[in-house]
C-alpha cells in the first residue's frame, strides 16, 4: 500500500477523488484498508485546515429552543427569573457555571456549546 501524506490542496483533491473510487470497497480487503487509511488522512487534513468553531452559547440555546418548541419562560428553571432569561438571551448577562450546568443537565444542551470564552 503506497500512501503519502496530504501536503497541499492538490493532494487533498486527489485523495478525495481516490476515496470516491473506493467507496464500494468491502471491509477487510486491501481496497477497504486503503479506503480507511485515506479517510483518516482526509479527516486529519480537514480538522487542521477547516476547523469547525463551536456555536455561540446564546445561539446554541436559541437553536435548542427552536428545535424543541421552547419559549423563554421554559428556561426559568435553568437560568432564573424571567428577567434574567431575557438578559441572557439578549447578551446583557453572561451564563454562570450554575446556569451552564442546569441547561446541560436539564435540556441536554452540550456543555461544550455553552462554554465559550468571551462569546456570551
Amino acid at each position: 500500500m503506497d500512501i503519502a501524506p496530504i501536503k497541499n490542496q492538490r493532494d487533498y483533491r486527489r485523495t478525495l477523488k481516490e476515496i470516491e473510487g473506493l467507496m464500494a470497497a468491502k471491509r477487510g480487503t486491501p481496497e477497504g484498508d486503503r479506503l480507511d487509511v485515506l479517510v483518516t488522512l482526509v479527516e486529519a487534513w480537514e480538522r487542521k485546515h477547516y476547523p469547525l468553531d463551536l456555536p455561540d452559547p446564546v445561539e446554541a440555546i436559541k437553536y435548542h429552543m427552536d428545535q424543541n418548541g421552547l419559549a423563554p419562560r421554559d428556561l426559568i428553571p435553568f437560568i432564573g427569573s424571567r428577567h434574567r432569561v431575557h438578559e441572557v438571551l439578549n447578551r446583557k448577562r453572561p451564563l454562570t457555571l450554575k446556569m451552564i450546568w442546569r441547561l446541560h443537565r436539564g435540556l441536554d444542551i452540550p456543555a461544550e456549546s455553552l462554554i465559550s470564552a468571551g462569546k456570551v
